[in-house]
């Protein structure tokens, strides 16, 4: 029910939203500045980033560097000011990658002593640690459901179990009762992780969720972010030296140990899928033996400023992030093996240094500065937006909102949008009101199950507690079929994360425009408000950032 009143409330605001909201006028010299940007230039943008001899903008790589030198010419030509480092227009982002070593044993014990040693690979595979070369675990499992503990839903995998001192076992999911964004918010490792810690337990072991699912394949190495002091700056696999491992189990070694322990799996599974904590000791252990071999790789992120130009309000800074970096050089397909990164993400950085442009062209600057970051190892795990989020090369309390822009999909006329996160926030009133003014309409996301709230950028501000927004297509199409999603479905099936998503793929440079003007003018407009944007009352992003 509390979710159907959600929805409701959620419908309601989108249907009704614009009738309510103040149209706005824009200065003249700023609407002229907006329609200067052009198609063009944005084209422009896009073909060097993914050109070939960039060789898919892999952290640490020349190409990578290419990008990184052709962004800060722009922001210099521009009129974009150094906020970095030291003067400077980078943050160093020190990316560990970590491999489990080859000797890695895991090894269950049931309840009689009996010991099966499990087949990394198939039945169990363990997550490299980014800063213990050498760990040897034994402890005893607990079964903790989805590893959730959410009072304000009503719901706790950790009631009535003791888990200090013990491995828990978990699914990746969340009660079907939870609302597509807190589900989604519910299940993300870090969290996952961050709740073992807080209740004592020495490793996390997720499970697969079915017989068919696989383990996943970490041969391709684990991503972390180091601090100058060499700990751990961010990551998505790790949160303290208390866990001490983090593994993946097969479903059917998972049963086995259920059976032995005389309960049913199948049973706890539908138990927390309701809604209905399932959580028990299972009368086994795991015993670990494994080590990490390290390779450190220097990246950056880059981050420019247009200073506010009032004397109190220009120390606070709204936030306009993009990330810079893809996937490098990968398995060929179709003959071609490097991965572009046109739409993801040349598009946006585009879309940003268009953004720069406008402001270039603007005499009077916003009351509050801007700051215009491109971040790396986002496809490693939002790595170089969370290292900024969490070490940011401004005061962290002066960030009061971040708007995101990640492969936002120019590839149809832009005729309705979708704000990812603005309806938790005050940010909801600056994108109705930028949208009514470029004639816009604001949907629903038409592809919730997609999590994109929770897979981006923005993601990695929301949790340090700043406002933010990723602006995504909306369904509007010109002749009235409002099926936008289809089209891009298909599209991304042949050019998402494909050697295919190259310069000479599918374009429409106009919507880059409209999309490059929309967020310029949602950030102008945050940033000349006079107060700073909020969290709406008791919401669940909210109430978290307060914690």
């Amino acid at each position: 029910m509390r979710h159907f009143i959600l929805y409701a409330l959620v419908s309601c605001i989108l249907a009704t939203g614009p009738a309510f909201t103040q149209t706005i006028k824009v200065d003249k010299k700023v609407a002229k500045a907006m329609k200067a940007v052009e198609p063009a230039a944005i084209k422009a943008h896009i073909d060097y980033l993914a050109d070939d001899k960039l060789l898919g903008r892999k952290p640490g790589t020349p190409g990578y560097q290419m990008a990184v030198d052709y962004v800060i010419d722009q922001f210099k030509n521009n009129g974009v000011a150094p906020a970095g480092e030291n003067d400077t227009y980078l943050q160093t982002v020190r990316l560990r990658q970590a491999k489990t070593g080859p000797d890695a044993t895991i090894t269950a014990i049931n309840s009689k002593g009996e010991q099966q040693a499990l087949a990394l690979g198939s039945d169990a595979v363990i997550y490299p640690n980014p800063v213990l070369q050498n760990v040897t675990i034994e402890a005893p499992l607990v079964f903790a459901g989805y590893g959730i503990s959410a009072p304000d839903m009503g719901y706790d995998d950790y009631a009535g179990i003791d888990a200090k001192g013990k491995i828990v076992v978990v699914f990746r999911g969340a009660p079907e009762q939870f609302p597509n964004t807190i589900a989604n918010y519910s299940m993300d490792l870090q969290n996952t992780l961050k709740n073992a810690a807080a209740h004592g337990a020495v490793g996390v072991i997720v499970a697969a969720p079915n017989e068919r699912a696989r383990v996943p394949n970490l041969q391709n190495s684990v991503y972390s972010v180091m601090t100058a002091d060499s700990k751990v700056g961010a990551s998505r696999s790790y949160v303290s030296d208390d866990i001490k491992l983090l593994a993946n189990l097969s479903y059917n070694t998972l049963e086995k140990l259920f059976k032995d322990s005389n309960l049913n799996l199948t049973k706890a599974q539908a138990s927390i899928r309701s809604g209905n904590p399932a959580s028990a000791a299972l009368q086994a252990s795991i015993k670990a033996n494994y080590s990490s071999a390290y390779q450190d790789i220097e990246s950056y992120n880059v981050v420019g400023k247009i200073p506010g130009s009032d004397p109190t309000l220009k120390n606070e800074y709204v936030v306009h992030s993009a990330h810079l970096d893809h996937v490098g050089v990968g398995k060929p397909v179709d003959g071609d093996s490097i991965y572009n990164g046109a739409h993801d993400n040349a598009s946006g950085v585009a879309g940003l240094l268009e953004i720069a442009r406008i402001y270039k062209n603007i005499k009077a600057k916003p009351k509050r500065s801007v700051l215009l970051v491109m971040v790396t190892a986002e496809e490693m795990g939002l790595l170089g937006s969370a290292y900024f989020a969490n070490f940011p090369t401004v005061p962290a309390q002066s960030m009061v909102a971040n708007v995101n822009t990640d492969m936002p999909a120019i590839i149809a006329p832009l005729l309705s949008v979708v704000a990812l996160g603005a309806l938790n926030s005050s940010l909801a009133n600056q994108v109705a009101q930028a949208s009514k003014y470029m004639g816009l309409t604001v949907e629903e996301d038409p592809e919730p199950e997609q999590n994109r709230f929770i897979r981006s950028d923005q993601y990695s501000f929301v949790v340090q507690g700043v406002p933010a927004l990723h602006i995504k297509y909306g369904n509007k199409t010109a002749d009235g079929k409002n099926n936008l999603d289809e089209t891009v479905k298909k599209w991304r099936e042949v050019y998402y994360h494909k050697p295919q998503d190259g310069p000479d793929g599918i374009f429409d440079y106009n919507a880059g425009k409209k999309y490059t003007q929309l967020n310029f003018l949602i950030g102008y407009l945050i940033a000349n408000q006079p107060e700073r944007p909020t969290w709406n009352k008791d919401d669940f992003f909210g109430t978290r950032a307060l914690q």
